[in-house]
C-alpha cells in the first residue's frame, strides 16, 4: 500500500477515534454504494452526521478540507441521499468534514460541524 494510502488510513481511524470520544456512534466506515463513499456515517443527538475526512501530512500547499470542491461535495450528498433510502433515516442530516494533520508524535484535528449544505442537484 501507498504511504499517501496509509495515511489516509490511519487519519480516519483518528477522525472515529476522535469522535468516538465526543459521543458520536460511528454506524459505518467507507459505505460504499456503486461508486459512491461516505468516509464515515455516524449518529449524535437525533442526528445522522456524515463526515468526510482529509487527512494531509502537510497544511504547507493546501489546508484539508480545501481539497472538497463543489464536484466531491455533491458525491457525498448523493451517496448520503442513497445511505438514507436504503436505511430509512427519518431525520435531521448533516455534513461534516474532520481534518487531521500529524504533529510528530500526535495528530490535529480539525472538525467542522454542519461544514457544508446539500448543492441544488
Amino acid at each position: 500500500m501507498a504511504d499517501h494510502n496509509d495515511l489516509g488510513k490511519l487519519g480516519e481511524e483518528r477522525a472515529q477515534a476522535y469522535l468516538r470520544s465526543k459521543g458520536y456512534r460511528i454506524l459505518h466506515t467507507n459505505w460504499v454504494k456503486g461508486k459512491l463513499e461516505l468516509d464515515i456515517v455516524t449518529r449524535k443527538d437525533d442526528w445522522l452526521i456524515v463526515v468526510e475526512v482529509k487527512t494531509r501530512s502537510t497544511e504547507t500547499f493546501e489546508h484539508p478540507e480545501e481539497a472538497i470542491n463543489l464536484r466531491k461535495i455533491r458525491n457525498i450528498v448523493n451517496a448520503t441521499h442513497e445511505y438514507i433510502l436504503q436505511y430509512d433515516w427519518q431525520g435531521e442530516t448533516r455534513f461534516d468534514v474532520i481534518s487531521v494533520i500529524p504533529h510528530g508524535q500526535e495528530f490535529i484535528i480539525d472538525h467542522i460541524e454542519d461544514a457544508f449544505l446539500s448543492p441544488v442537484n
